[in-house]
């Protein structure tokens, strides 16, 4: 059944029809609820006939909704209209890889890029126990900003078994159930199992992996006969030709990934797509052309080992080169710059210091600045020459992030609470250059100008000091301009303009002369121009250089790939990575992963509650059984929020499904309710919404004038009338305001001023006093005031810092210092209010400035949950490459 424009299928409304196949009609449609466009595909009425299959998918769907990862396509709901099934989901702008695959085949480099983010898709849904069954280009969708989703998780199970014997680009999904003797899957893309109607598991579709791989790579299908039944036979009894014989630009480690994915028997293949992700990866990075290898032919002589084995002796491998590293540096160094090939080596982390980051290269290759804390817990600069063994900490940067260099090697930029200050390489005393409450990354030209990053726009400023005036202007899809780097001219730039959502992200180039910016292409990453002619990004995790013009102002090429799995390391796309101007690259490697770790008041580690994973925020129910958790995604955004339940292992479920950012959730009091920030809506602003804790009810906006516009919830009152929020009421200075949460939600402001941030208010369980933080001394520091407000106040800490939590007796008050630790504060509140010496209860790895509570505190004060980084990320080396451009030229 067609449905018109305006036609309503439950809440959604019909807007248009935008494709149509085997498997049903798909619209474009509104969800009028939640305010979003969505997908919606209708389904034939046969396929909803059968109960028993009907409920089948309806719990495969269920199953597909719960997975959150960026290649797999969301899916939102399940329903029927007039006996017809529908499914909604994700509304993607793009094309299919069929549609693509129509103009030829694809570039190595390209086909490789989009192979690894589909193993990552099909690795996550395997994880969860879901087989697709039926992955083939027609479900496998090419967004316009490059990345690839899954579609059409379930679907196979609905469909019958047909009795046509159409040409094989006709046929259906063929799936009944998985049970021995049905057939399953489309011809061309079954595995032997499948057409032999055998019992299949997730390597059935390693195995149309490696079929769609190798269309990609080859542009014609790996197995195609005259009918569908010769189709099945080539299947069965025949090995595809070979890639590199038709094509010679596919080098062989990578048609060697081909045939592994195409063995016959699935113990031959790849045991796991993760694997595949991992052998790709570790291909990407290098080139390889047939005239400079010995070629395989096909699958008879393909390697017999099995993939654990590779990487083994890709390990060993790395041991060796390890070992050279040392000479091969040396030697390096004192070469004339004639020198044609890439050398690496790993820099170790300075002696009792922690784990540095956000390397930034010298322009003149000589040095690298770095961040990191002593052995005190104090963060700040740090500077090494890469002929040195050691590394020197600069005195008086407490609290620095993201460095930048003059054009001439001698200063470093630097942002540490709220200014912009600089610093001699030499050492000496820092010097303020100007306020510049956002960190949003610099750059400096040899004109004398800094650029800097902020939610208006990119300010600039003199370098000895002065007022910041505005560059560029965000528009209204936009959150902020970030990471700007100079092109030679010393005029133009390249920057990141920071969006809502993943697809608005954009690399856009700006001018001095005006405050008007043009789109280059979409990206999600701070960025870094490099001669002799390239941008430098972060790419699905992988560090890219993309060929461009700096006096045409656009890119020549495709991206090419020089590092892999990069560290993020701040909230806003600030991976950590850094290019001299002579040809040395320096970057850090390591997972984004955090845990949510229990630990007593004296530091001792008592257990963690679900995996280790992106967390962004912690909040424990009042009964202390539960966990909210707003979680990153694959681009470093909020995705959504989860819930972990304690008593069972740290079980968790998905209490937000929307495919913006939903994050910051607090407990209602009565721990029935949770109330977060989300930008849902799509028009570049944040708003609070307050959803059920048990997930049955949908979300619903807290209304209201303007104060819940650009904010995010801390404290909500004991009595549950009312919500506290940190709310950016204009720029650059954030300040505390109200919600009610009854009748028109008036929102109203408690503490705001032009000068500063007052942020984080926590409200006593009593109501009398609330507690916050606030920059008023050039840095955060905790105070507290009584509630309502009065003139008294009083400072409870004095070295810094963020994040006030109440004891729920109110007898103490904690807090996180700035670098890192969890203080507590006795409190006595009787007829006169006294403040106890703040002291350490346990020093922790949270990372402050990331805009979201990393910690929480049960009821009786006796445990911390605190969301850290892994043990693994910590351990990553500091990677420096010589002459990395030589890699790309070969």
């Amino acid at each position: 059944m067609t449905l018109d424009a305006g036609a309503k299928l439950g809440r959604y409304e019909i807007r248009s029809k935008i494709g149509e196949g085997g498997m049903g009609e798909v619209y474009r449609a509104r969800d009028e609820k939640l305010n979003r466009d969505v997908a919606i595909k209708v389904l034939p009425a046969n396929f909803s006939q059968n109960g028993d299959r009907l409920r089948r998918f309806e719990q495969e769907a269920q199953a597909t909704g719960t997975l959150n990862h960026p290649n797999i396509l969301a899916v939102y709901d399940v329903g029927t209209h007039d006996s017809e099934l529908y499914v909604v989901s994700e509304l993607l702008e793009g094309e299919s890889l069929k549609d693509r695959l129509l103009e030829g085949p694809i570039s190595q480099t390209k086909a490789v890029n989009y192979a690894i983010q589909i193993a990552h898709g099909l690795a996550a849904a395997h994880e969860k126990g879901i087989v697709h069954r039926d992955v083939k280009p027609d479900n496998l969708f090419i967004t316009n900003d490059g990345h690839v989703k899954i579609l059409d998780f379930g679907l196979a199970k609905l469909a019958l078994p047909s009795a046509d014997a159409a040409a094989q680009t006709d046929v259906a999904t063929r799936k009944v159930h998985t049970d021995p003797g049905a057939v399953m899957g489309t011809p061309g893309y079954m595995s032997p199992e499948q057409v032999r109607g055998r019992i299949v598991d997730h390597r059935t579709d390693i195995f149309s992996f490696g079929a769609v791989l190798y269309e990609m790579l080859s542009g014609r299908r790996a197995f195609k006969g005259d009918s569908a039944i010769e189709t099945l036979n080539a299947i069965l009894k025949e090995d595809p030709a070979e890639l590199s014989g038709s094509n010679s630009h596919i080098s062989t480690p990578v048609e060697r990934v081909v045939w592994h994915c195409l063995e016959k028997s699935p113990e031959r293949r790849f045991q796991s797509a993760g694997d595949i992700a991992f052998a790709l990866e570790s291909l990407s990075a290098v080139t390889s052309h047939p005239s400079q290898q010995t070629i395989t032919a096909g699958p008879s002589v393909r390697a017999e080992r099995t993939w654990t084995r590779e990487r083994l002796v890709w390990l060993g491998t790395c041991v060796l080169l390890f070992g050279l590293v040392s000479v091969l540096s040396y030697a390096y160094l004192s070469r004339s710059k004639t020198t044609t090939h890439a050398v690496r080596l790993t820099l170790a982390n300075p002696d009792k210091a922690t784990l540095p980051m956000r390397v930034t290269v010298s322009p003149d290759g000589q040095r690298v600045v770095f961040i990191a804390s002593n052995a005190q817990g104090k963060r700040g600069l740090w500077i090494r020459s890469l002929d040195s063994l050691t590394a020197q900490a600069f005195a008086s940067t407490d609290d620095a992030s993201s460095p930048f260099w003059s054009p001439d090697s001698r200063y470093i930029g630097y942002f540490a609470n709220g200014k912009i200050l600089k610093i001699d390489a030499a050492g000496g005393r820092p010097q303020t250059i100007c306020d510049a409450i956002n960190d949003g990354g610099g750059a400096w030209n040899r004109d004398g100008v800094i650029l800097f990053g902020g939610s208006r726009g990119l300010m600039k400023v003199d370098a000895q000091g002065g007022t910041p005036t505005l560059v560029t202007k965000i528009d209204s899809r936009e959150e902020a301009h970030r990471w700007p780097s100079f092109l030679p001219d010393g005029r133009h730039f390249v920057f990141l303009a920071d969006a809502a959502t993943t697809e608005d992200h954009h690399i856009r180039v700006g001018s001095l002369d005006s405050q008007d910016s043009s789109i280059l292409f979409g990206a999600v990453s701070r960025i870094q121009y490099v001669s002799p002619g390239y941008l430098v990004y972060v790419s699905q995790g992988a560090l890219v250089a993309q060929p461009f013009d700096a006096d045409k102002l656009k890119v020549t090429g495709e991206p090419l790939t020089i590092g892999e799995h990069i560290r993020d390391v701040g909230a806003n796309h600030e991976f950590d990575f850094s290019v001299s101007e002579n040809g040395v690259l320096a970057y850090q490697s390591g997972s984004p992963n955090s845990e949510l770790t229990w630990f007593d008041r004296t530091g001792n580690k008592l257990g963690s509650v679900g995996e280790p994973d992106s967390y962004a925020s912690v909040a424990l129910s009042p009964e202390g059984q539960r966990v909210a958790a707003g979680m990153f995604d694959a681009d470093g955004r909020l995705s959504d929020i989860w819930l972990f339940d304690v008593t069972r292992n740290g079980s968790k479920s998905r209490l937000t499904f929307d495919p913006q950012s939903d994050g910051d959730p607090i407990w209602s009091p009565d721990g029935t309710r949770i109330v977060f920030d989300s930008n849902r809506t799509g028009d570049g602003h944040t708003y609070l919404y307050v959803t059920s804790a048990s997930g049955t009810d949908d979300a619903q906006r807290l209304s209201s004038a303007n104060g819940d516009i650009d904010s995010f919830p801390t404290s909500w009152s004991q009595d549950g009338k009312t919500i506290f929020i940190t709310h950016f009421f204009g720029y650059p200075h954030a300040g505390v305001w109200m919600v009610t949460v009854s009748g028109d939600y008036q929102a109203k402001p408690l503490l705001q001023s032009p000068d500063f941030d007052q942020a984080e208010a926590s409200l006593s369980s009593d109501g009398r006093f609330i507690a916050y933080s606030s920059t008023e001394s050039g840095r955060p520091e905790i105070y507290v005031r009584n509630f309502p407000l009065s003139e008294r106040k009083w400072t409870i800490s004095s070295e810094g810092g963020e994040y006030p939590l109440w004891s729920r007796d109110g007898k103490e008050l904690f807090f996180i210092t700035i670098d890192g630790k969890v203080m507590s504060a006795e409190i006595k509140s009787g007829a006169a209010f006294e403040i106890g010496v703040p002291r350490q209860l346990l020093q922790t790895r949270i990372k402050l400035n990331s805009g979201t509570c990393p910690y929480d505190v049960t009821r009786d004060g006796s445990r911390f949950l605190i969301k850290v980084e892994t043990e693994a990320t910590n351990l990553a080396p500091m990677t420096v490459v010589l002459n990395w451009t030589s890699d790309l030229k070969r």
